[in-house]
C-alpha cells in the first residue's frame, strides 16, 4: 500500500515522504489515526503544503531553538482563562499542552509545537501559577509560569 505520511512516524519517515507499507500496518493503524494519507495524484499536490507547514514548526538548529528560548522565557505574563472553574480552584475540565501552545501565542510567544510542552501531571486542573516546561531540542529547554484563571 503506498502511503503519505502527515505525520512522523518513528522508524517510517517524516511529514510529505512517500512510503510503500503493508495493507494492514496502513489499513488499520497509519489512517485511522491520521498519520498518513493514500498516495494519488490530489494527496501529491498536498504534500508541499504539508512540508511548508512542517518547516514553519520545527526547530531548525541549537541557534534557533536558544532564539525561541530566550522568546519564551521573556514573556511577562502568560496567562490562560478557563470558563468553568468550581469554588475552591479546581477546573470542572483541564488545560491540555494544545491549549498551552494557544497561551503562548496570544501572549505574543513564537509558536511552539503541543508535543514539545512538559505540564506538570500531564494536565493542569486547578487554577493558579503552574511551571511549564518546553522541550526545544536536545540541549534546550525553555520554562516559564503559566497563570490559569477562573473566567
Amino acid at each position: 500500500m503506498k502511503l503519505i505520511l502527515t505525520a512522523d512516524v518513528d522508524n517510517l519517515g517524516a511529514p510529505g515522504d512517500t512510503v510503500e507499507v503493508k495493507d494492514g500496518y496502513g489499513r488499520n493503524y497509519l489512517l485511522p489515526r491520521g498519520l498518513a494519507i493514500v498516495a494519488t495524484r490530489g494527496a501529491e499536490k498536498q504534500v508541499e503544503g504539508i512540508r511548508r507547514a512542517q518547516e514553519a514548526r520545527a526547530v531548525r538548529g541549537l541557534d534557533h531553538a536558544k532564539e525561541i528560548k530566550a522568546a519564551i522565557e521573556g514573556l511577562e505574563n502568560v496567562s490562560l482563562t478557563v470558563k468553568t472553574a468550581g469554588d475552591s480552584g479546581k477546573l470542572f475540565g483541564s488545560v491540555t499542552a494544545a491549549d498551552v501552545a494557544g497561551a503562548i501565542k496570544a501572549a505574543g510567544g513564537p509558536v511552539v509545537d503541543k508535543r514539545s510542552l512538559e505540564l506538570p501531571k500531564s494536565h493542569i486542573k486547578a487554577t493558579g501559577k503552574h511551571a511549564v516546561v518546553v522541550n526545544l531540542h536536545p540541549d534546550v529547554v525553555a520554562k516559564f509560569h503559566l497563570n490559569v484563571v477562573a473566567g
